[in-house]
Parts: structure tokens; C-alpha cells; sequence
């Protein structure tokens, strides 16, 4: 009868019959029987919990079942930094000097108990990252050691993929997050390991490899991220891959009119499989793209503002964040700099809560050319605050720069022009104006070689310069048609 349940369970949450799996869910947790025979319907509340929108009571359910099979389970708040740091060294440790290929051929892991909790610490992974990312790295640090010190699992791949998230993003490492990334798919080549390939793919193209390879290199993975989802039944993963690639895409400065097509294919396919929370994402980046092109703006401000509602309600702060880079955007590329400003101080940390994301990424070169452009618009004490501010995030994409991440030398250029321009060295300026456009134009980012033209238009122009200003108008609004974005090609004529 129990295991009749279960099966029923599992069913009705394939099918999306929430109200049917929660009876069955509760008829087999309410009886008293071993606490591995509930681990089954355990694992399916947690996701189904999830997929709602209840991060926190899905992150409490997973937390509470560890805790039932006697393993270390951290407490439900902030970590410190003090307590990161001393979990790392702990990895550092158990890792010693070992190669993608030394942890690839550790023994296997024998402990069912050990291996259950390992699956819980996967989804817990997920939610976390959204609404508590501190303690992120206390999950992922529970997981690489479990594999250090038991052997392999099927969960080993999301735990050495989650540590090379956190080498390339907030510990500042990428060519070690980059090993780590390596580890976990020569895990994946291991037998009964493709359960988590589609899952590998999303994670190690969405916040892994972009930081050492062009942004365009993992557009093609990330479709084959959703096909493998789909194939192996995980489209979750399927899902997740859609939407970086997505974003990705229009990091990219693909055509508008081709972005938009294929993510109202993809919303399509999203409302087909039941990823409701996930097509909020798409939403978003669907609804920034008509803003760009000059469609239904006034509509697009209300549907971004009532994702944003939602995801306050839910406590997902990486959707909200997400939100805000895309509303960033439109404000810079429509040269709204007052809207800007306001946007970037009521943002919060968007960098934690969208950790080794192009998204951050993307943000920070937003949130400086921001802070700079306010500095040249103020004086005294607002014009050095400001100035303050904008140095501490070049500062960080600088430190990019030289890890080797090739996506934001246009973005380093730029900063340095807007720089060189509030400091009132012109030539300087002349200078890294020349260099941010004949980069992104190598590269092939065609939205940002548009918007350093027309940040050298404005400059020139405020020298008297009329016949540079004219030039570089020009070549702005050339790019910006060519990319499909009409109604900014409207605000220049």
C-alpha cells in the first residue's frame, strides 16, 4: 500500500496534480515506518514544493529529512563569512592537489544513508541559490566532501559543478572552477551517471565557462543542455538551459527579431511541460526585448513590475535581481540615467543573488557606466560618492579582465572612456572610445559597439567636436538598426 502511494505520489507530480500528491504525500509520512522508506515521497514534496514558487518550505522539507537521517545538517540562516571561509579550507584540504581525473576515479559510494542525503543537499542546492545564497556554499562543501571522503554518486556531479561555481564567481578562481567543471563531467562519463547531464551542461555553461571562454561558446551546449533534458526526463535542467541561452543570446547582441521568435517558442514549450516558475524568467527577457524593439513598453513596465511583486512574495530574490538587470538595461539604452541611478541603489546586492551568472556579470558593467554617468552630472560631495562607487565596481571587472574573461574587455573600454571623459582627460577618452568599438566589433557585440558610439557621440558633441559627434551618431544608429532595436533608432532620428 506504501509503495502504491509512492507511486501515486511521483504520478500525480509528473502530471502537475498537486492537491492528489500532497494526500498521498501526507499518507505516507504520517505512518511509522523507517525513515528511508519515506525518502521517496520525501524527495517528491521537496520538489514539488519547489516547482510552486515555496522555495523556503521546500528548502525546510529537504533541511528537516537530513536531519531525520542523522547527518550534518547547518541551520536555516545567513552564513557567515567566517564559517564559509573555514568550510573551504576544509575542501582545500580533503582536495590537497588532486586533478579533474584523481577525483573522476575515486571508489564509489556504498552508503545509502550517505547517498540520500547527498540527493536532498542537490535540492537544496537549487532553492538556496535563490532566496539564501550564503549558505550555498556550506550545501556544495557538504557535498564535495561527502564524495571526498565516501566515494562517488550520482549527486557528485551537481557538488564539484556547484564548487566550480563558486572558484569562478565569488572566489574569484575561475581556472580552478574551471577544473572543477571538468571533474564533474568526467564524472558523467562514469556508468549509471547521465541522470545528471542535463543538469551538468545547465550549470557548467551558465556560470562556469564564460568566465575563461567567449559568451558564444555556450549557446550551442546550452540547447544540447535542453535536449538532454528532455531525452532523460529532467526538464528542470531542460528548462534552466533554455532560459541561460536565452539571456545568453541577447548578451551576445543576436538579432532582436530572432530572439523574440524563438522565446515565444520557448514559452510555448514551457507552458507544454508545466514550468510555470521558469517561464517567468523567459517572460522577463521576452518583455525587455519588445521594450527594445519598440513594442508594447508601456505593457512590458507593468508585466516586469508584477514579476517582480511575485517573486517578493515567493522570497526569490535571483528572479528579482534578474528583473532588475533587464530594466537596467532598457534605462541605459534609452540613456535614462536618473531612472538608472534609482534602479541601481534600490537593486540591493545583485551580484549575491545572481552569483557567477553572465547576469552579474552584465550588471556590474551596467551598474559602473551608471554610477559614472551620475558622477559627471554631479558635483562635491554626490560627484566623489559617486565616483567612489563606480572605481570599486571597475575594479572588479578589471580583475576579470585579467583572469583571462574575454566578454569584458569592450565592457573595460567603455568604463575607461566614461572615466577618461569625468576626469577630463580627452584624449584619454578619444582613446578607449576607439578601442571599446573596434573590440566589440571583433568580438561580435553589436548592441555595445551601438552604445559606445553613441557615449563617443555625446562626448564629442560636449567638446564642440561637431563632425566626431556626427560620425559616431551614425555608426550608432547603423548598429542599433542592424540589431533590430527600433524604437532606440526612433529616439536618435
Amino acid at each position: 500500500m506504501l509503495d502504491l502511494c509512492s507511486h501515486g505520489a511521483n504520478a500525480c507530480f509528473v502530471t502537475g496534480d498537486f492537491d492528489s500528491m500532497n494526500e498521498l504525500i501526507d499518507e505516507v509520512l504520517s505512518k511509522d515506518i523507517d525513515t528511508k522508506e519515506k525518502y521517496r515521497v520525501s524527495e517528491i514534496k521537496v520538489k514539488s514544493l519547489h516547482n510552486i514558487g515555496k522555495f523556503n518550505e521546500s528548502i525546510n522539507a529537504a533541511l528537516d529529512f537530513r536531519r531525520q537521517l542523522g547527518l550534518p545538517t547547518p541551520k536555516k540562516k545567513p552564513a557567515s563569512t567566517f564559517t564559509i571561509i573555514r568550510e573551504y579550507i576544509r575542501v582545500k584540504r580533503l582536495l590537497k592537489n588532486k586533478t579533474a581525473e584523481d577525483i573522476a576515479n575515486l571508489a564509489e559510494l556504498d552508503d545509502e544513508r550517505c547517498e540520500m542525503g547527498e540527493r536532498m543537499n542537490e535540492h537544496l542546492a537549487t532553492c538556496i541559490y535563490r532566496v539564501e545564497p550564503t549558505m550555498f556554499p556550506l550545501i556544495v562543501f557538504q557535498s564535495v566532501i561527502t564524495t571526498l571522503k565516501h566515494g562517488l554518486s550520482p549527486t557528485s556531479p551537481p557538488g564539484f559543478a556547484g564548487l566550480g561555481i563558486l572558484l569562478c564567481g565569488p572566489f574569484g578562481k575561475p581556472h580552478e572552477g574551471r577544473e572543477m567543471a571538468k571533474a564533474a563531467e568526467l564524472i558523467l562519463e562514469k556508468p549509471g551517471m547521465r541522470s545528471r547531464a542535463a543538469h551538468n551542461i545547465f550549470v557548467t555553461q551558465s556560470f562556469c565557462y564564460h568566465w575563461t571562454s567567449p559568451l558564444q561558446d555556450t549557446i550551442a551546449p546550452l540547447l544540447e543542455g535542453y535536449q538532454v533534458g528532455l531525452e532523460i526526463g529532467d526538464t528542470d535542467s531542460a528548462c534552466w538551459s533554455l532560459i541561460t541561452r536565452s539571456y545568453h543570446l541577447c548578451c551576445v547582441g543576436r538579432a532582436l527579431d530572432s530572439i523574440q521568435k524563438e522565446l515565444d517558442a520557448t514559452i510555448n514549450v514551457m507552458t507544454h511541460l508545466k514550468q510555470d516558475d521558469k517561464k517567468l524568467g523567459i517572460i522577463a527577457i521576452l518583455t525587455t526585448v519588445k521594450k527594445l524593439r519598440g513594442i508594447d513598453a508601456e505593457a512590458g513596465d507593468e508585466i516586469l513590475d508584477s514579476i517582480l511583486a511575485t517573486a517578493a512574495s515567493n522570497g526569490d530574490f535571483s528572479l528579482s535581481s534578474h528583473i532588475n538587470v533587464m530594466k537596467l538595461e532598457v534605462f541605459i539604452f534609452f540613456q535614462d540615467w536618473k531612472e538608472a541611478i534609482d534602479l541601481v541603489r534600490k537593486a540591493g546586492n545583485v551580484r549575491l543573488f545572481l552569483s557567477a551568472t553572465f547576469a552579474s556579470v552584465r550588471y556590474t558593467f551596467l551598474e559602473a557606466l551608471t554610477y559614472l554617468k551620475a558622477a559627471q552630472s554631479a558635483s562635491g560631495w554626490k560627484k566623489r560618492q559617486m565616483k567612489k562607487c563606480a572605481l570599486q565596481t571597475i575594479h572588479l571587472i578589471r580583475g576579470w579582465a585579467k583572469s583571462g574573461n574575454v566578454n569584458v574587455v569592450h565592457y573595460l573600454y567603455i568604463l575607461e572612456a566614461e572615466l577618461a571623459v569625468l576626469n577630463g582627460k580627452n584624449k584619454k577618452a578619444k582613446e578607449s572610445f576607439n578601442a571599446a568599438i573596434t573590440t566589440s566589433s571583433r568580438n561580435g557585440f553589436l548592441h555595445d559597439r551601438a552604445l559606445a558610439h553613441e557615449l563617443a557621440s555625446a562626448h564629442f558633441r560636449a567638446q564642440g567636436d561637431d563632425y566626431w559627434g556626427n560620425y559616431h551618431i551614425e555608426c550608432s544608429r547603423a548598429c542599433y538598426q542592424e540589431w533590430g532595436c527600433i524604437g532606440k533608432v526612433e529616439q536618435l532620428m
